[in-house]
């Protein structure tokens, strides 16, 4: 029998690496901290995230739809789904079933379509999988993509020099094909620094009001592998928590640049990840002075 959620719930669909502050190891702590409840779905473990040479990778694929169907039989309410890294055709299509299975008036569903970075299509994907994430795109209410994702989605040239006005007419490309909100993450910003590569901010864009909003990334040279999970997790997290676009876009790039601050001066691995378990109280302090823009 369906019960009332006490506290919201998300399902989770990402992969679970047991070393490195990545996924579901990142997802879970974040939306805790921030009073809502995780039903994780895993789709694959790892004795590390993939930086790492030689790890050890066990594909869950088969085991996702028996996960489903027990939430059915068990009557669990979700308020959303988040999906991150999906291995292969098969999940993304379980994904959906995920949505199809679940879906209400108001289930928020969002999608970080991870597919590549710094202008390059990750290793074990190809053009079969970008055909089949933008399905996944259609259904969501918000995706996430980096610029590198934009232009798979989009089948445009990946440009790291890219204008403004090009990137907000990605932006509502994206837009048309389902997502209410588009988030794009890593775009350069050349209104503050006309060298390549040293500033960067991440934009949104809200179709139901036609407005792009804007928050400057303080540029720190690390780089750290899972801020991409905790970017999109805080920001999902602040808007079930009833921030606005805006609001929620500010915590979120203010928690990761925090994080990143936090963890750069120490003599590190940076493949860990950012100190989460050092910042997780920051979710709950009050805001610092905002800094988005409206473009």
């Amino acid at each position: 029998m369906t019960s009332q959620n006490i506290v919201r719930q998300i399902a989770a669909v990402h992969d679970l690496s047991a070393f490195g502050r990545t996924s579901l190891s990142v997802v879970i702590p974040i939306f805790s901290a921030m009073g809502i409840k995780v039903c994780p779905l895993p789709t694959a473990v790892l004795s590390s995230h993939s930086r790492y040479e030689g790890y050890r990778f066990t594909d869950l694929t088969d085991q996702m739809q028996p996960v489903i169907d027990h939430w059915k039989e068990l009557g669990v309410s979700l308020d959303a789904i988040y999906s991150g890294f999906l291995g292969s055709h098969k999940q993304i299509r379980i994904v959906q079933g995920l949505i199809d299975t679940f879906m209400k008036e108001k289930l928020l569903v969002v999608v970080d379509p991870v597919l590549g970075d710094n202008g390059t299509m990750y290793g074990p994907f190809s053009d079969d999988m970008v055909t089949e994430m933008k399905s996944l795109v259609k259904r969501a209410d918000i995706i996430t993509p980096n610029l590198t994702e934009a232009s798979l989605l989009l089948n445009k040239p990946f440009n790291p020099e890219i204008e403004e006005s090009q990137i907000k007419d990605w932006m509502l490309q994206l837009s048309e094909v389902g997502p209410e909100i588009v988030v794009v993450t890593s775009v350069p910003d050349r209104s503050r620094d006309k060298t390549p590569g040293k500033h960067f901010s991440v934009i949104a864009y809200n179709s139901k009001s036609e407005r792009f909003w804007k928050v400057p990334i303080d540029y720190i040279p690390a780089d750290f592998p899972g801020t991409g999970d905790c970017f999109t997790s805080v920001f999902t997290g602040a808007l079930m928590q009833g921030d606005s676009l805006p609001i929620a876009l500010d915590r979120a790039v203010n928690f990761i640049s925090y994080g990143v601050r936090a963890t750069f001066g120490y003599e590190y691995d940076q493949n860990q990840g950012i100190l989460l378990e050092r910042i997780l109280g920051r979710l709950n302090a009050p805001m610092p002075v905002s800094s988005y823009e409206i473009m």
